[in-house]
C-alpha cells in the first residue's frame, strides 16, 4: 500500500532568513495525524539565507541527518566539536542530552539548501558524534544504515536511507527490510510501483508512505533525485 503526501499539503514557513517545508509536525506546524512515521520523526527541506544561523539548541534522542543540496554548512556543538558539510555531502549528528548544537550558513552570498531528517535513536548505542560522507553521482547510494555498510553513515536505529538518481525513462528497484518505508522526491517526477502492483505518481517535492510492500520500483519521468527511507521498526 502507498499513500501520497503532496508537497502542497506540507507545512510551510517563511521567516525571511529561513524558508522551510515540513512533511511532519515541526515547530509552529502541528498536525496530530502527522507526528512522524515510525522512527522517522522529522523530514524538512530548509533554505537558510546567506550568513544565517540556527543558534545553539538541544535535540531529543535522535540522529540528525543533513543532505546539503546547495551551499555549505558549519556545525558546532558545546563540547568543541566542529564539521563543515558542502553541496553533495551528507552529515550525521548523533545528538546527546545536555549538548547544544548550532548550524551556520558560512557563505555570505549563497543560500544554504538542505534536507534534514530526524531518526529516533537507540539510547544504549554509542556512535561517532559527527559523521560525513560524499554522495557520488550514481544511480544508487546507501547514505546511512545501522552498520555503516558500503561506507554509509552509521545510525543508532534499524533504518536504511537510500538516494536514487535517475535520468528520464530509467528505473531502479529496491527491496525493503520490513513493513514500512517513506519515499521522498527531492526533485523530479516519477512513477513508483510496489510489489503489490499498486502505483502512484509523484511530482517534485512529493512524498509517499509505503506499508506492507516487499519492493518498490522508481521510474523517472524527469531527471530525478529521491530518497527511500526504509524504516521496518
Amino acid at each position: 500500500m502507498m499513500t501520497t503526501r503532496c508537497a502542497s499539503a506540507c507545512g510551510q514557513a517563511d521567516f525571511g532568513w529561513l524558508q522551510a517545508r515540513y512533511s511532519f509536525s515541526f515547530g509552529h506546524y502541528f498536525d496530530p495525524q502527522l507526528m512522524g512515521y515510525a522512527s522517522l520523526r522529522v523530514l524538512n527541506q530548509e533554505v537558510l539565507a546567506p550568513g544565517a544561523a540556527f543558534q545553539p539548541r538541544t535535540y531529543p534522542q535522535v540522529d540528525v541527518l543533513n543532505l546539503v543540496l546547495q551551499g555549505e554548512a558549519e556545525y558546532r556543538d558545546s563540547e568543541g566539536n566542529h564539521l563543515v558539510a558542502r553541496e553533495g555531502e551528507a552529515m550525521l549528528l548523533s545528538a546527546r542530552q545536555g549538548v547544544n548544537y548550532s548550524e551556520h550558513n558560512i557563505s555570505k552570498d549563497r543560500p544554504l539548501t538542505r534536507m534534514q531528517l530526524w531518526l529516533a535513536a537507540c539510547p544504549e548505542r554509542e556512535n561517532p558524534l559527527l559523521q560525513k560522507r560524499a554522495l557520488p553521482q550514481q544511480t544508487h547510494v546507501l547514505i546511512a544504515s545501522p552498520d555503516g555498510a558500503d561506507g554509509s553513515l552509521q545510525l543508532r536505529q534499524q533504518v536504511w536511507v537510500h538516494q536514487v538518481t535517475l535520468a528520464p525513462g530509467e528505473q531502479y528497484s529496491l527491496a525493503l527490510h520490513g513493513p514500512r518505508a517513506y519515499l521522498q522526491s527531492i526533485h523530479g517526477a516519477l512513477e513508483v510501483r510496489a510489489s503489490s502492483a499498486h502505483q502512484e505518481q509523484l511530482r517534485c517535492g512529493d512524498g509517499a508512505f509505503v506499508s506492507e510492500e516487499a519492493q518498490i520500483t522508481l521510474q523517472a519521468e524527469t531527471p530525478l533525485r529521491a530518497l527511500v527511507i526504509d524504516i521496518p521498526v
